[in-house]
């Protein structure tokens, strides 16, 4: 029985874990702006549970990156 309880308690865990499934790069969130354009929607639909999350971070980042490269074009940089 003393070995069962802790079993139980990593199962019961895992079961809770966040399951958001793939995690994307800057770089894939670049390329493909229509997945960055979903991605951005879920993190502002849902920030309170969303926002520190490795996807929600790197479509922030990839968002500004691509806002500051067509500032640069429009300026003719």
């Amino acid at each position: 029985m003393s070995r069962f309880f802790p079993f139980l308690v990593v199962l019961g865990l895992a079961a809770c874990s966040e399951q958001g499934g793939q995690t994307y790069t800057v770089d894939e969130l670049v390329a493909d702006e229509a997945l960055l354009s979903r991605v951005m929607r879920e993190c502002r639909n849902n920030p309170g549970e969303l926002r520190e999350t490795a996807n929600c971070t790197n479509a922030e980042s990839a968002d500004g990156k691509l806002r500051l490269h067509r500032m640069r074009q429009s300026l003719g940089g």
